[in-house]
């Protein structure tokens, strides 16, 4: 069974943090990444054009999001990582995704570099942390690239 490393993409420093520990270590492994970017189901808008463009937008910014992650696995280490996008709580659709893919063993977040931490880390450290079927990998954001690098 191939090793996947599991990254919840988003446009900050630590996710990229998170995507070159989970690029190196998959690349070491014979393994793979598995991408997921995760947007928050619109508000609701009264005028049906307003609603779907504001969809419409949100889906293209993390589709980007997400293609820029895939390209700099594939430059970098020969990756070529899955990729999903889906709308929701972040939280129920890590959990679907990991109940879905038997291949994941590990989900890797980063972490802000200072502050309290985001949701997932909060939820995936803390709430939920002895009930998952993978380890959790925190990747701190307060790293440069080449303490990453040392590490992976």
């Amino acid at each position: 069974m191939m090793r996947t490393y599991l990254v919840v993409v988003d446009d900050t420093d630590e996710s990229r943090l998170a995507q070159r520990f989970a690029g190196r270590r998959a690349a070491q492994t014979q393994g793979n990444v598995h991408l997921l970017i995760v947007t928050e189901p619109p508000q609701f808008v009264a005028w049906g054009g307003v609603q779907e463009t504001i969809e419409a937008e949100a889906a293209e910014l993390s589709e980007t999001v997400v293609r820029a992650a895939a390209e700099a696995l594939h430059f970098d280490f020969g990756l070529s990582p899955k990729v999903s996008v889906r709308q929701g709580d972040a939280v129920a659709v890590v959990r679907d995704i990991i109940a879905e893919d038997t291949q994941i063993a590990v989900l890797v977040l980063g972490t802000a570099p200072s502050g309290p931490p985001g949701p997932l880390v909060s939820h995936f450290a803390g709430h939920d942390c002895g009930i998952l079927t993978v380890p959790v990998m925190l990747i701190p954001g307060s790293l440069s690239l080449e303490e990453v690098d040392q590490l992976s």
